[in-house]
């Protein structure tokens, strides 16, 4: 590897640790932990049909820690689980739980918004192609380690 390739890795590995900072701080501005907003978020971008299982696979997060925070999400009476199909589970907002998102989680994707309106639709999807293009070549090199 030469000296522009360990550069050009360095910079897209802080920029990577940078977005997550932000996420992070986020989290704590909302008051809430970085896996109850990953949990919130899928469910408020997957819908009101949104699967036990969309979490596990949208989140990337362990199961682990998505049933531990679903777990105390139900103890706030945040959301329940309610049997969907098989052993499916869906999740359930309360009144309660549409509250707590609005004042958590759907701020941080109106700033979202706010942040990519100041993109050209051009810059957008050209970030969207190269972010694909990275993940799915970074995918097969980490399936052949």
């Amino acid at each position: 590897m030469n000296l522009k390739q360990s550069e050009t890795i360095h910079r897209i590995n802080y920029l990577t640790s940078e977005m997550e900072a932000l996420y992070h701080q986020a989290s704590l501005k909302l008051g809430i932990t970085d896996s109850v907003s990953i949990i919130l978020y899928t469910i408020l971008d997957t819908g009101e049909n949104c699967l036990l299982s969309d979490i596990y696979k949208k989140s990337g997060i362990s199961k682990q820690t998505v049933n531990s925070a679903i777990r105390g999400l139900e103890a706030d009476d945040i959301l329940y689980l309610e049997k969907h199909t098989g052993r499916t589970k869906k999740i359930i907002l309360t009144e309660k739980g549409k509250d707590f998102m609005n004042k958590t989680v759907t701020k941080l994707y109106k700033a979202e918004v706010r942040t990519f309106e100041s993109w050209s639709t051009e810059e957008i999807n050209t970030y969207i192609h190269l972010m694909e293009k990275y993940t799915n070549c970074f995918r097969e090199q980490v399936s052949n380690l």
